[in-house]
């Protein structure tokens, strides 16, 4: 089953307001689409005759191994589209040996989500609140859970204007960002332009996490991130939902990755639907992708294992198109392989 047949699936079965709430977009919906059809647009110019032998698409990532360069991308609510929530997704990604990065905005407590998946290696994405010491707790709690990176959204200083959400106001009664427990009670995550650079240092002196910076589209602001300390980049767009018209991040990536120079890891999220996808993005200059949509299409057409599918199949795919273009490792992966429009 493919990423689109999931997404009807999860139409049939979901509240179409959910369903609005997953596949929504920010303004004209532009960089949503243009995230998608940038990859279409690259081609592959595949090697042959090469030997390369036995595959091995495995690499490790800040100290965490992971089977491919393919991990679960942060995203809110996920027993919107299962009763078993993130539980559920951080078992599939322990089963296929992918790393999830659980959100914020999660509707089951990371401690939970850490019992719920032992095997699993979990990062936590956290929006930085004006509130330093609430902030605080948070990543002491996602410490205490064994999360192995803290993924600093940066790209949200004010909530993305989502003129497609159809509905969608709240959670429905029973469900919360259980991450945002404070005493009996369950906080609102807050937005603030004033957060900087300096903030950086903060979120050092609180975890000895690596901090990876999420929400990057221009390469000075990733040199100032590995400048400041960042231990990864996300080359991101919040996958359409912020600001309308920025670019697709696969276009924007090869500039990234430049300016980064090899200093830390780049990650890329945002449009990666295929196997073929993730050779294109590694190509041009990213370590691993995430993936967000198709993970919760997966999950609210079939639970644990509709997500497993998801993950093992983008597996299978990476390494059938490695195979093809004549690649037996990662290492083999470079710019030679794709051909960019003109």
């Amino acid at each position: 089953m493919s990423w689109s047949a999931d997404r009807a699936e999860a139409e049939a079965r979901m509240d179409p307001a959910h369903v609005a709430y997953y596949a929504g977009w920010a303004g004209d919906g532009i960089t949503l689409r243009a995230n998608e059809e940038a990859f279409r647009r690259l081609r592959l110019l595949p090697r042959v005759l090469r030997g390369a032998g036995k595959l091995d698409t495995g690499m490790t990532l800040l100290g965490c191994p992971t089977a491919a360069p393919v991990l679960v991308a942060p995203t809110a609510f996920h027993r919107l589209a299962d009763p078993e929530g993130e539980r559920a997704t951080a078992r599939a990604a322990a089963a296929t040996g992918t790393i999830m990065i659980v959100s914020m905005a999660s509707t089951v407590g990371i401690g939970d989500v850490a019992a719920a998946a032992p095997g699993a290696t979990l990062w936590f994405q956290l929006y930085i609140q004006p509130d330093l010491g609430f902030t605080r707790s948070i990543v002491g709690r996602a410490e205490a859970a064994g999360c192995r990176a803290l993924v600093v959204t940066v790209d949200a200083p004010v909530r993305g204007r989502r003129d497609d959400d159809r509905g969608f106001t709240d959670l429905p009664e029973g469900l919360h960002c259980e991450n945002l427990r404070d005493g009996d009670g369950v906080r609102p995550i807050v937005m603030s332009p004033a957060f900087g650079w300096e903030h950086l240092a903060l979120l050092r002196e609180m975890t000895t996490m690596p901090i990876v910076i999420k929400g990057v589209l221009r390469p000075d602001d990733a040199r100032l991130a590995v400048d400041h300390g960042a231990d990864g980049i996300v080359v991101s767009n919040h996958g359409g939902r912020q600001l309308d018209t920025v670019p697709a991040t696969v276009e924007v990536l090869p500039g990234i990755a430049q300016a980064v120079g090899g200093a830390v890891p780049v990650l890329l999220d945002g449009g990666v639907r295929r196997g073929t996808d993730v050779v294109k993005a590694l190509a041009l200059g990213a370590d691993a992708v995430a993936v967000g949509r198709p993970v919760l299409w997966g999950l609210a057409a079939g639970g644990e294992p509709g997500v497993t599918r998801v993950l093992s199949t983008l597996r299978d795919e990476l390494e059938y198109a490695l195979t093809m273009c004549g690649c037996a490792g990662l290492d083999d992966i470079g710019p030679d392989l794709v051909r960019r429009p003109c």
